[in-house]
Parts: C-alpha cells; structure tokens; sequence
C-alpha cells in the first residue's frame, strides 16, 4: 500500500473534476441520527472544482472555465439567476436518502426526523420526507449546480444510453478525515455522503443560458433528462472505519430482534452481532415515510439485530433499503477491478447536481459524534482507469519541459498560517512560500486570524 501511494503521488494527473471541501462544526450537540439536538452547524466550507481533458466547468451556465469555486459567501452569486443552491442553512441535520430523484422538481428525495424514542433494544424510527420540492431546498445539507461541458469527441448522442458515454473513476485520493487541528476524532467523518445527481444533458454547442440553467429532469427537443432513468451516485466513504466509541455504542443499545412488536421487550433477546472496524457494513437508509404501524428499529437489518421483514428489495413507504453506495473500497481497487464512477456523454454539457450531507441510519453514528469539531473533504474524479503500478511500469512518465505538477506562491505571513481552504496545499514555514496543484487559481487561507484570499490571473499571483 506504501508503494502504491508513493507511486500514486508522483503521477500525472489528469483530473476530470477535483474539489476540496473544509467543515468546521461549530457548536458541541448530539448529533446521532434522531437523537437529541440534530442540528451540526457549519461555516469555511469552500468547493474548488478544476477541470482538464476537454472538460470546462460553470457554475452559472454562461461563463466556462478550468476552475471554478464555490462557497458558503459566493454561493448564491456566482451561479444563474434563480438557482437553488443551498449551504444548509442553520446546519447539517442528520437526513437519510437511497439516491431516488423527484422528477417533478429534479431534488434528491430525503427523509429526516418524524419521531425517535427508545425502543427495548434499540431505538424506534420514524421518518417524513423533507419538503425540499418547493421553491428551493430546506436547511440541513448542502446543494448545488454544476454544469459539466465534455468536448471530447464530435458526435453527440441524444439518446440516453450509458455504452455512448465515457467512464469516470473516483480519485484514489478523494477522502474524508478529521482535519489535523481537529479538537477529537470521534468519528464523525464516517458519516459523511455526497451524491451526485445528473439531471440531464444538452449538446456542447448549446449557448442559449436559460436552457442550459433550466436543464430538469424531463426530455424535451434540446434536453436530454437523465434522472427519470438513473439514481444519484453516493459515494460512501470510510466505509470500513469505525470508532471505538461508536462501536461501544451500539454494543450496549442493541439488542436481537425475534419479534414484530416494537414495543414488547419479548421481541428482543440477546446482543446483536458483532461489529468491527476495519471490515464494511452496509446501511440500511430511509426509503419511503415511516409511521408507527411500520415498527422500524434503527438496528434493523441481518448485520444487525437480525430482524429483516423490516427491509425491503425495492425503494417502498414503510421500509428500510439496503444501498449500494461507491465506497472507499470500490476506490481503491486495482486495474480491470477498478469500476467506474459515473459516465458522461461526448460532445455534451450535463447539469449534475452535488449533495453534501451526513446519513442518519449510518451505523457510525452516535450522540458524541460531532465532538470531532472539524473535518475536511476532498474528492476528484479522473479518466485514468490504470495507473503505473497496475501494470508493473517502471517509473513514471517525465514531464514536458513546461508542464509542472505543482507550483510555489512566495508569502511572508505575519502570523500563524491556518484553514487553508484546498487539502492539496501546503505552507512552508521556512522558506515562506505556498505549495500547491499546478491548476489551482484560488484559495483562501489565514493569516493570524485574518482571512486572506489568494488568485491568480495570468500567473501572477495577488493575496489581499
């Protein structure tokens, strides 16, 4: 695994997408599924998002670019008149989803807390779907548009079939983690979603802004709708990490299940099974509204308190669904087993929609979670399905003479350098300069307390 990461680091890039998040939970609550306060909030959380091989990227349908960046501040104006965009509100609110898209408003379809009380071994769930089907999205996670512009190749396909589309592979070094100066690692992290909803596509040279922003769900004469047909993406990652604190927890709630009856302590007998870190368990999210009369348990599944009449094999009101989420499992594996992430159509632009949110029916959730404070996230997406190592190449390719992989920005900081808003980069303290990707246009950083804004324009660099 070293060499490989060695190895991995040293390669050429060619990154499809690329995006850095930072989230800092400001307040210290409960924070587990329907448990106590719910509400994590957060702030400095920055989305840069660069694009290479014949991609560009906007924010706003209109304006294209390698690189674009969105943030809590700018999220809102730097995208189209009337858009949607959300950066939740108050904070994250613990929401639980299988991918299913309403077609009527092109949302992600969510449950969030209908009533949570403690059930003999375990804890009763019940569920209503969240009302985001409006005018705009609700508070409790975060939502935007991306517009994707795939030059790659001439034809276009308006038909929607993904054997005319090209394959997308998740980053090996996409991940979620607590951020160095978290306070604790209690396991927050392991909680964490983000889905990406294709909502349909328009051809490349489309330059009419109001379809290109008013891309939905449903197929038209210039609109290809994709999510009538085709689930988000959510990538699950840390899926086999879980805290020791968390594991404590649902040893000392969880009970067997051998009955139908929630509330009779004779429908639960014995310690469920036994959980791990280090091997994946799946989650059994929210998959239609849930009522008394449904008699769910927050532990229900055959991994859990083995109770599965509660499960369904399809998405259906009353049930919990087993999801099949790309996983830092699926991430890691090596050439012809490495599977692909998403697939976009040539000659295209395609709206897709990202979700940021944290899954309440996942098993590493429990009331002290969100004392981890701060975590980071970062994830890109790549056209390389081999790399080096998967077939033995000795060495890595060499540059060209004006192609660098990373570039220096000279700063002398007048105090300590901290929230520096792209994982990727690096300050130097010694020789008081920046260390960051090649493509990078923008970033913002601390100097002492005081926020500062970095941009480059021409390969010159301006920090105010």
């Amino acid at each position: 695994m070293k060499r490989r990461k060695k190895k991995h680091e040293t390669r050429v890039k060619k990154l499809l997408v690329a995006a850095v998040l930072c989230t800092i939970i400001l307040t210290v609550s409960t924070y587990a599924w329907f448990i106590g306060m719910k509400v994590v909030n957060v702030s400095s959380f920055d989305v840069s998002i660069a694009a290479i091989d014949s991609l560009l990227l906007s924010l706003d349908g209109k304006n294209w670019e390698t690189t674009v960046t969105i943030n809590e501040e700018n999220h809102k104006t730097v995208s189209y008149p009337g858009n949607t965009n959300s950066w939740g509100g108050k904070g994250l609110v613990p929401v639980s989803s299988v991918g299913k898209i309403d077609t009527g408003s092109s949302r992600l379809i969510m449950y969030e807390k209908g009533s949570f009380t403690a059930s003999p071994g375990g804890y009763r769930v019940m569920a209503a779907i969240v009302e985001n089907t409006g005018a705009k999205e609700v508070d409790g996670y975060v939502a935007f548009d991306l517009f994707i512009k795939n030059k790659s190749g001439h034809a276009y396909y308006k038909e929607l079939n993904p054997k005319n589309e090209e394959a997308i592979y998740l980053d090996p070094e996409s991940e979620v983690k607590v951020a160095e100066d978290g306070e604790i690692k209690a396991g927050i992290e392991n909680s964490v979603r983000v889905a990406f909803a294709q909502i349909g596509r328009v051809i490349a040279v489309e330059d009419d802004v109001d379809v290109i922003t008013g891309i939905t769900c449903k197929s038209d004469d210039d609109v290809t709708g994709i999510c009538a047909d085709r689930d988000a993406q959510i990538w699950e990652p840390n899926d086999t990490k879980h805290v020791t604190n968390a594991i404590s927890w649902y040893t000392t709630s969880c009970r067997k299940r051998i009955g139908s009856d929630i509330t009779n302590p004779a429908s639960f007998s014995g310690p469920c099974k036994t959980i791990k870190d280090g091997i994946y368990y799946p989650t059994y999210a929210v998959s239609g509204v849930i009522d008394y009369t449904d008699q769910i348990d927050v532990y229900d599944g055959k991994e859990y308190n083995g109770y599965t009449k509660s499960i369904a094999n399809s998405y259906q009101k009353g049930k919990l669904y087993k999801v099949d989420y790309f996983t830092d499992t699926d991430k890691f594996n090596e050439g012809v087993n490495r599977p692909d992430f998403i697939t976009l159509a040539p000659n295209s632009i395609t709206k897709v929609r990202i979700y940021i949110y944290i899954e309440g029916q996942d098993i590493d959730n429990y009331d002290f979670a969100s004392l981890g404070r701060k975590i980071s996230v970062s994830f890109g997406f790549t056209k390389e399905r081999f790399y080096g190592e998967d077939i033995d190449y000795d060495g890595d390719p060499e540059l060209p003479d004006d192609v660098v992989r990373d570039q220096t920005v000279s700063y002398v900081n007048t105090g300590e350098i901290t929230d520096i808003s792209n994982s990727k980069i690096t300050y130097d303290n010694d020789k008081k300069e920046f260390t960051l990707p090649s493509w990078m246009t923008k970033f913002t950083f601390k100097d002492g307390g005081v926020k500062k804004t970095a941009t480059r324009v021409d390969d010159i660099w301006t920090i105010n």
